[in-house]
C-alpha cells in the first residue's frame, strides 16, 4: 500500500510504474489493504450520499467532457478521483475491481464508502449488450474485499431476450447481497435499440415503470435502494413516487454550462424518497480541457447541494 498519508500530503499525482511494481510483485497488497481499510457506517450525519462514480471504463465508455477516449488514461483518472475523494462532503466512489484497487493502494478509500460495479458484460454498443453479464464484482467479492455494497445496472428493452436473462441474474444478486446484509444499487431504464444504439426512455412514464420494476427485484427490497435518472420531461416527483426505497439520482451526461443540471439535482434532492446523488463524468470531467481545480470546484458545489 502507498500510504494514505502520503496520498494526503502531496498532490495527487498517480505514479503508474509505482503501481505496477506493486500489482506485479506483491499482488497481496490488495487484499491487506481492503483488510486494513478504515470503514465507516453507510450514511453519515447528513443522512445522504455522495457518490462518485468511475465505472464507465469497463463497459468501453471512455468519451467524457468532448473527449473521445478521456477516461482511457488511467492515471489521468485516478488523479481527478483522488481529487474529488479528498473533497470535504464525498462519501465515496462507485468502480470495478480496477479502478477500486489501485486507489485501495493509494490509500484513498479511507472513511469512504466503497461500492462496486458488477454487471459490466453488457458493452456499448455490442450486439449482446441488453444481455448484460454480471462480468465484475459478486456479492463474496465484496464481502471478502470488505467493501459497502453492489451496483447493477437494469437496462429493460421488451423486444430484446437478453433483458430477461438480466432480470432474473439482477433478482438473484439482490438476494445475495441481502443475504450478506449488504446494500446494492439497482439503476434501471426501459430502453430500446435505434440506428445510434440503445438509447434510454427517460420520459417519467418510462422512468416510473422501471422503477416498479427494478423495486420488486429478489425475495425482499430491504437492502435495495434505486439509482435513478433525471427524467426528461422535468416530473422527477411522479416518477420516483412509484416506489418507497431509497433512491439517488444518478448523474447522468452533461456538456457546457453545468448550471441547470445542478439546479435539477437540487429539485431532486428535494423529493422525500431520495437520499442523495450519484455523479461521475459531471464532476470528474466538468468542462473540455478542465484541471484538478475544476473537478474539486465541481465536487464541493455537488457537496453543498447534496449535504446543504
Amino acid at each position: 500500500m502507498l500510504g494514505a498519508e502520503d496520498a494526503a500530503r502531496r498532490p495527487p499525482r498517480v505514479d503508474v510504474r509505482e503501481l505496477v511494481e506493486v500489482r506485479s510483485r506483491r499482488p497481496e497488497a490488495i487484499a491487506e489493504a481492503a483488510e486494513a481499510r478504515d470503514r465507516r457506517p453507510l450514511l453519515g450525519s447528513s443522512g445522504r450520499l455522495l457518490i462518485v462514480a468511475a465505472d464507465h471504463p469497463a463497459r468501453g465508455s471512455l468519451a467524457a467532457g468532448g473527449d473521445p477516449l478521456a477516461m482511457a488514461d488511467r492515471a489521468a483518472l485516478l488523479e481527478r478521483l483522488v481529487t474529488a475523494l479528498s473533497r470535504p462532503g464525498v462519501d465515496g466512489v462507485l468502480g470495478t475491481a480496477d479502478v477500486l484497487e489501485d486507489l485501495l493502494l493509494l490509500g484513498a478509500l479511507e472513511r469512504k464508502v466503497v461500492l462496486g460495479s458488477m454487471n459490466r458484460g453488457g458493452l456499448a454498443g455490442a450486439a449482446f449488450e441488453l444481455d448484460d453479464r454480471f462480468t465484475g464484482h459478486r456479492a463474496e467479492d465484496l464481502a471478502a474485499l470488505r467493501f459497502d455494497g453492489g451496483k447493477l445496472l437494469l437496462r429493460i428493452d421488451h423486444r430484446d431476450p437478453g433483458t430477461g436473462r438480466t432480470l432474473h441474474a439482477a433478482a438473484r444478486t439482490v438476494d445475495a447481497l441481502a443475504s450478506l446484509r449488504l446494500p446494492v444499487f439497482v439503476e434501471p431504464f426501459l430502453v430500446g435499440r435505434t440506428a445510434a444504439g440503445v438509447r434510454a426512455d427517460l420520459r417519467s412514464t418510462a422512468v416510473a415503470r422501471s422503477v416498479a420494476i427494478a423495486a420488486g427485484l429478489g425475495g425482499t427490497s430491504a437492502y435495495t435502494w434505486l439509482k435513478l435518472p433525471l427524467p426528461a420531461d422535468g416530473e422527477a416527483a411522479r416518477a420516483y413516487a412509484a416506489a418507497t426505497l431509497p433512491m439517488v439520482v444518478l448523474g447522468g451526461e452533461a456538456h457546457g454550462d453545468l448550471s441547470r443540471t445542478y439546479e435539477r439535482w437540487r429539485e431532486a434532492l428535494r423529493l422525500p424518497t431520495v437520499r442523495g446523488l450519484v455523479a461521475g463524468r459531471p464532476l470528474l470531467y466538468p468542462a473540455a480541457g478542465a484541471g484538478l481545480d475544476a473537478v474539486a470546484s465541481a465536487v464541493d458545489r455537488a457537496a453543498e447541494l447534496v449535504h446543504g
